[in-house]
């Protein structure tokens, strides 16, 4: 046999073999690396995870909670279902498989720690990495603060504050968030634009827990005039202590004078506010459906239920009759609301008349940990003991002749890629 065969034949056999079996996996050298690109955004000192990761120390305590953790791929926080659909998007930050393995490969073997020289600098976190979208250009935040009584109904109510903009600006990413401490009070926050004391610039964006930010494609954006203003509706629920809240948004922009192709949509839509879930049952089913008058490119795509959310899978009905399925997010959870922005190379390409359908379902059963109460029988309500069964759009509309050319750019790409393998 020729060497060279014999070399191929060894790299593949090598690649097969366990991560566990190549070499001792240690802390330092392998674990890691994985935990500062994945994990420590969230699991550090002063921010939203309960322990923190950054060191040996930080992290052995927890060793086996971490395996269970990947490996029901709970952490990080994608609920995407991987073999559905689209699986490309921007800012996706669940681990490969190799990842898991090599966290349960050091797990398995007592979590060694390894050699303190293997270990790399520690990653460099500022404020502005708090925000999933980046380093803001500007942030806007509540004009005063607000105080949630420790035993209050829940309150919903609308703040305003000035942009401080002087001249017109294309938003190319934006995310709200509450301050630290309000995020466990807010169930959720919609940022809108206001001119001349009208709601007619539109959606910003939400959040709800967990939520991170809206990032478009590039060439596309949404426009914020000078002199806006800031709608912030906001839902406050009590926790049985005093919290205070000051939600703010943030922004990127275009750099200055540059105007997008497209402006980007965002709506509530489709929604199915008639919600009827029998007390005690599970995989209760609901549909909802929205019409698309024009050619459109889908940039993204976020899920919103309650407690009792289960899952939520999002299809395109062609006006051929025809059915594509889009994403699944087959594990929801409510701590965490995500936008789920597709890569640009992989961003569904809708014609007129296409019928974006989600069907959803509820655990309203004593199985469901997050039930509040499996006795009682449950609708749609603002309230987070009700429910809600409604998903958010992000999306652009096309000329026809954009459409066009946009399915055959997308037709060639796969042609070529078709001919390198």
């Amino acid at each position: 046999m020729p060497m060279s065969r014999l070399f191929k034949l060894l790299a593949l056999a090598a690649a097969m073999i366990p991560v566990s079996a190549l070499a001792e996996v240690t802390f330092t050298r392998d674990v890691a690396p994985i935990l500062q690109a994945h994990c420590q955004v969230c699991h550090r000192p002063d921010n939203i995870a309960p322990m923190s990761l950054l060191t040996y120390q930080d992290a052995r305590p927890w060793a086996r909670s971490i395996k269970q953790q990947v490996m029901q791929r709970n952490m990080p926080p994608w609920f995407i279902d991987q073999h559905v659909g689209i699986r490309k998007f921007k800012d996706d930050p669940s681990l490969s498989e190799q990842e898991i393995a090599t966290v349960t490969a050091w797990v398995d073997a007592g979590a060694p720690q390894g050699k303190p020289s293997d270990m790399p600098p520690p990653r460099q976190f500022e404020d502005a990495d708090k925000w999933h979208i980046g380093k803001p250009d500007l942030i806007v935040s509540m004009p005063v603060e607000y105080t949630v009584k420790p035993a209050s109904s829940d309150w919903w109510g609308n703040f305003i504050a000035d942009s401080g903009l002087t001249e017109d600006r294309y938003i190319k990413a934006v995310e709200t968030k509450p301050t630290p401490g309000g995020i466990r009070v807010v169930h959720h926050a919609v940022t809108s634009l206001v001119y001349n004391d009208r709601p007619e610039g539109g959606t910003l964006n939400e959040y709800a827990v967990g939520k991170n930010g809206d990032i478009y494609p590039e060439g596309s954006g949404k426009l914020i005039k000078a002199g806006a203003r800031i709608r912030f509706n906001m839902h406050y629920h009590a926790i049985g202590q005093p919290i205070t809240d000051r939600t703010s948004v943030a922004f990127v922009f275009y750099p200055k004078g540059y105007q997008p192709q497209h402006v980007i949509n965002t709506m509530l839509s489709p929604n199915n506010d008639d919600l009827d879930i029998p007390a005690g049952a599970d995989n209760v089913r609901s549909d909802a459906y929205f019409k698309l008058e024009k050619p459109a490119r889908l940039t993204g795509y976020q899920p919103h239920m309650h407690n009792r959310g289960k899952a939520q899978c999002l299809e395109a009905i062609y006006p051929n009759m025809t059915v594509e399925q889009l994403s699944c997010v087959n594990r929801y959870n409510f701590g965490w609301q995500i936008a789920y922005n597709y890569a640009d190379d992989v961003t569904p390409l809708l014609p007129a008349g296409t019928i974006i359908h989600t069907t959803t379902w509820h655990d309203n059963s004593s199985k469901n940990p997050f039930n509040p109460d499996s006795r009682n029988w449950v609708g749609f309500g603002n309230r987070t003991t009700d429910d809600m069964s409604r998903a958010w759009l992000n999306f652009y509309y096309l000329s026809d002749e954009e459409f066009k050319a946009a399915v055959e750019a997308r037709n060639a790409k796969q042609r070529e890629l078709s001919s390198q393998r």
